[in-house]
């Protein structure tokens, strides 16, 4: 990411929080602009392009929602966009539109600041590869046997795809928002949340709908219906072998 200062507009109506996230923001070397609703953002758009909007949800008036709307084209933000929201109602949000990241009141100032750097750097990497060769295959893992799941990345990672893994069936969901990749790879019967269950929440994401989902289940009785759930394929096994060639086939 280059080293020009990127604006960023903040709107949040907790004036305590504005300030503090703002001055924090500002030592990071960010150009601030504050807002405290929805209604004096998009006032303050009128002469402002930002590089971000970090935007609480949960205020009066037109709130959060109300303001994504009204920046949106087809359910797609006309800006970066990181929200500020309840974990709890991180599904709800982020089935109505397109953002880039959320992190959960109340934050921490420190990670508040990794999402925003994450954001930019990811905004700033698209632009720099535009029209250069295609970036590794990136695949989220769903995978709670620690060893089960050091056999699959050690296979994925030696055809030169790059891994993440993560144990839970929620926090599937909340990487595949986060982390935009080409290709999900989930056991069935994952912890918190089986496989198809995940499936089934991320094909009523507008961000996250797009991702093959890959289900695998290595007890061979995978329900029969699974496909209609918005699962791309199903693999009657954990064999490292066998999902490298059902991940191949889709990414291809």
């Amino acid at each position: 990411m280059d080293n020009e200062k990127k604006t960023i507009l903040l709107i949040d109506d907790d004036t305590s929080l504005l300030v503090t996230l703002s001055d924090f923001l500002r030592f990071e070397g960010h150009e601030v602009v504050t807002a405290d609703s929805g209604e004096q953002g998009l006032k303050r758009l009128q002469t402002l392009e930002p590089d971000l909007i970090i935007l609480d949800m949960s205020m009066p008036g037109m709130g959060g929602i109300g303001f994504l709307k009204e920046i949106s084209v087809d359910g797609k933000p006309k800006y970066p966009v990181l929200v500020l929201t309840a974990r709890a109602n991180m599904a709800e949000f982020f089935a109505d539109v397109d953002v880039d990241g959320f992190v959960a009141k109340p934050c921490a100032p420190e990670d508040l600041l990794m999402e925003v750097g994450r954001i930019l750097f990811f905004r700033s990497g698209q632009e720099e590869q535009a029209g250069t060769s295609a970036s590794p295959i990136k695949v989220l893992l769903g995978e709670d046997d620690a060893m089960v799941a050091a056999k699959i990345e050690e296979r994925l990672e030696g055809e030169g795809l790059l891994v993440s893994l993560v144990e839970q069936g929620p926090e599937m969901i909340e990487q595949a928002i986060l982390q935009r990749p080409d290709i999900i790879l989930c056991k069935q019967l994952l912890s918190k949340m089986n496989g198809d269950a995940v499936a089934d929440m991320l094909r009523a994401m507008p961000n996250a709908r797009s991702i093959p989902v890959v289900v695998y289940d290595e007890s061979g009785h995978l329900k029969d219906n699974v496909r209609s759930r918005g699962v791309s394929q199903v693999v009657l096994s954990d064999d490292p072998n066998a999902l490298l060639s059902a991940v191949k086939a889709l990414v291809d």
